[in-house]
């Protein structure tokens, strides 16, 4: 019962995936305005992703380089250890403190 369920399921989702599909390349060929504009800006929304693409692969590396910190640590140039925390580093006498309460 539930295996006829399944292909009944899928089958509309099908047949609705067809029917819109052939309504689409109905309304593709028709000489109508709205088809025309929707031409124009499929065609600009693929050409301006192109040139994205190209001009990341072109300029990519310069324009990471501006803002990737130069150096050495953990942040580019920011050191690994502020050198006046020193103090807070634990001695070799004192016992840690854990949250047991």
């Amino acid at each position: 019962m539930e295996e006829s369920w399944d292909f009944e399921f899928f089958s509309r989702i099908a047949d609705s995936c067809l029917s819109f599909l052939s309504e689409f390349v109905d309304d593709w060929l028709a000489n109508d305005m709205r088809v025309s504009i929707f031409k124009i800006l499929l065609s600009w929304l693929i050409f301006s992703l192109i040139a994205i693409h190209f001009a990341w692969k072109v300029y990519g590396n310069t324009v990471n380089d501006m803002y990737y910190r130069q150096g050495t640590g953990q942040n580019g140039g920011t050191p690994d250890a502020a050198p006046h925390f020193s103090g807070w580093d634990s001695k070799a006498g004192d016992t840690l403190k854990t949250h047991m309460d």
